[in-house]
């Protein structure tokens, strides 16, 4: 019985092997037949579109361009922005990543470094190229100025990176001086008797 068994499990063995062969040797030709056909329309849409640089997609990390303020201006009045934040601030839903428990007193330093982000998390400012720092920029400056105190908030609370901050209080300020921004005198207690004194002694 050995041998009849023996020679039963070497014809199964050869079936299977010659089965695998010929579904490897299909599958090989399909996927063959696939690129070839995906490689002839690629090629035709680079014909069609040989203005396009290069016939590559944007890369989202890419900050070498400068987006005009009008251009930001359109853009926070426009259904894509309403479509991405809503009725929020661009900070609202930001969080920060940080290593532990606790987060760092301050934020990263920059997002961007040689023109490309160089993080995963960028701050709310870094992450959308169209939010553009400038004094006449008034919608997006005020998302960032306390309406109860009149001052910027914090990094710590809106998760801006060091240098988009110092953008930051740079445009308001040049808002403020060129009156785009109003904002509250604090008011000063003064001693007139100090003054008024002086001169009426002066007098006698």
């Amino acid at each position: 019985m050995l041998p009849i068994a023996r020679g039963i499990y070497s014809g199964l063995a050869n079936i299977t092997r010659n089965s695998r062969g010929a579904l490897h040797t299909a599958s090989a030709l399909r996927c063959k037949a696939e690129t070839s056909t995906e490689e002839n329309d690629a090629a035709a849409n680079e014909g069609e579109g040989e203005d396009n640089a290069g016939g590559s997609a944007p890369d989202p990390k890419d900050r070498s361009k400068a987006i005009p303020v009008e251009t930001s201006i359109r853009y926070l009045k426009s259904a894509a922005y309403k479509q991405t934040y809503g009725e929020d601030f661009v900070w609202t839903q930001y969080r920060r990543n940080h290593k532990g428990m606790y987060a760092p007193r301050k934020t990263r330093k920059t997002c961007i470094r040689q023109n490309r982000i160089s993080t995963g998390n960028p701050c709310p400012i870094c992450r959308d190229e169209y939010l553009v720092l400038d004094y006449r920029n008034t919608e997006l400056l005020e998302q960032f100025i306390s309406p109860h105190s009149g001052d910027v908030l914090s990094y710590s609370k809106t998760g801006l990176c060091q240098k988009s901050h110092l953008r930051l209080m740079v445009a308001v300020q040049q808002a403020r001086d060129s009156g785009y921004i109003t904002y509250d005198v604090p008011f000063r207690e003064y001693d007139y008797n100090e003054y008024y004194g002086q001169e009426q002694k002066q007098k006698a």
